[in-house]
């Protein structure tokens, strides 16, 4: 088929399906809309998940995701409002054909501004047509330009981290190699970005298109621009389609305003407040949490009144735990650090046998509680923490505080931990305050 193109027979084909494409976008958009709304849910909860659990890999990945979700639904939704009301004025047309001027019997003013200004009905139909079709072929464009941006910033902190900052790479040849590909890849997003906002200002000019080629030719790669580079040029070769494309820019500002806008209710609190000695904030209590996501993304307690003779104290696991822990007892530290993906593919390898396991595991704890620590009002607790999960698959450490020395009334649990400062002295952080009420049966 990709080679009979330019074949009469294939062209007016082309030309039905341009035709007959309205009935597709909308069912594509009525699917797509209730599918983004459907994931988006989820997609928020394993972004808070990562956040976290300091995954940053599996946090950039759910931003992204979670941009394009907004993106889509956003433009999908005005292309479905756009197309209704072409559809609309299709069926007034049939009723009432074009708009009878003279019918409407205005004053000669309003009847020649109305002329100009309104014009002819079939115009505006064909007007609307080609809005629903822009802005349809756009929505998906859109998407192409986050995972651009994306890429991009990808591989600046890849060059940053591999090379500039490695460890392994001698000094002369990080820097000597490192330096100028940063160089080259900070300029080549200036120039990409301005070629983007003026529309290929950069490659009208002699001289500066000679200059740009070799960055607009590696930048293509990177940002996967031969997959939707026909669709662009589609855009800018026409009057209409230029106008649409400056409105993309301000569109990405605009969305993300639109979607971080919120009310304040009040001049000192939010619901947004963290957990403190007079704030008590219901993502630190088990009882209060989400029960469709489960998700446990800070320190909880298990309700702000207590009535057992028990406090049950959990702390989610984070990438940032074990680091400290690493930093406290560099002997965990192991040799390879198999954090991150990976696979439950088996490979049988008889060398690779992990020996002393179960006795690194209770030293890994014993050094968690040495560094973590709870008070209750202004008493250390003696605690036990212990690795866990919720019933919603939560990995973190668990304890239990008892309250046979607590008065009923208020009471503060605090959460916290040492730290090394740059003279390599020790530290006390606090991390949450949990306020709760302790009333037994």
């Amino acid at each position: 088929m990709s080679k009979d193109y330019n074949n009469p027979a294939f062209k007016k084909l082309l030309e039905k399906l341009q035709e007959e494409s309205w009935q597709l976008e909308l069912l594509i958009s009525g699917f797509a809309i209730f599918g983004l709304f459907t994931a988006y849910e989820p997609i928020i909860t394993y972004y808070n998940e990562a956040v976290a659990t300091g995954q940053e890999y599996k946090r950039a990945v759910f931003t992204v995701t979670r941009i394009s979700c907004i993106i889509l639904i956003f433009s999908l939704l005005i292309h479905v409002l756009l197309r209704g009301l072409w559809i609309g004025a299709l069926g007034l047309r049939y009723v009432s054909g074009e708009i009878d001027y003279e019918e409407l019997n205005y004053g000669q003013k309003f009847t020649k501004y109305l002329k100009k200004r309104v014009g002819s009905f079939d115009k505006y139909i064909a007007t609307l047509e080609n809005y629903c079709s822009i802005i349809f072929a756009a929505s998906f464009l859109l998407i192409f330009y986050v995972l651009a941006m994306t890429f991009i910033i990808i591989t600046i902190g890849s060059i940053g981290s591999n090379f500039i900052g490695s460890d392994w790479l001698p000094e002369w040849l990080s820097i000597g190699f490192g330096v100028p590909l940063m160089i080259f890849m900070v300029i080549g997003m200036l120039l990409t970005f301005i070629d983007f906002i003026t529309q290929g200002f950069l490659k009208k000019k002699k001289w500066l298109a000679k200059i740009y080629f070799p960055f607009y030719w590696v930048f293509s790669f990177i940002t996967l621009s031969f997959l939707y580079r026909p669709i662009v040029y589609n855009f800018l070769d026409n009057k209409f389609g230029r106008r649409f494309s400056m409105l993309l820019f301000p569109l990405f500002i605009i969305i993300a305003i639109s979607f971080s806008l919120h009310y304040n209710f009040s001049n000192y609190f939010s619901t947004e407040n963290n957990s403190n000695d007079y704030i008590a904030n219901r993502e630190n209590y088990e009882d209060l949490l989400d029960e469709k996501s489960g998700f446990v993304d800070n320190v909880v307690i298990q309700s702000r009144v207590i009535k057992d003779n028990y406090i049950k104290v959990f702390v989610p696991y984070s990438e940032r735990i074990e680091n400290r822990i690493f930093s406290f007892n560099e002997g965990l530290k192991p040799k390879k650090d198999i954090r991150g993906l990976d696979t439950d593919i088996i490979v049988i390898n008889g060398n690779n046998r992990i020996t002393n396991r179960d006795s690194l595991r209770r030293e890994y704890l014993s050094t968690f509680n040495k560094i973590y620590y709870t008070k209750i009002d202004t008493s250390v607790v003696k605690s036990d923490f212990i690795v866990s999960h919720t019933k919603k698959g939560t990995l973190g450490f668990e304890t239990y505080l008892s309250t046979k020395n607590l008065s009923e009334g208020k009471h503060i649990l605090e959460f916290k931990r040492m730290g090394l400062n740059r003279d390599n002295d020790t530290v006390y952080f606090g991390i949450r305050k949990i306020p709760f009420w302790y009333y037994p049966d």
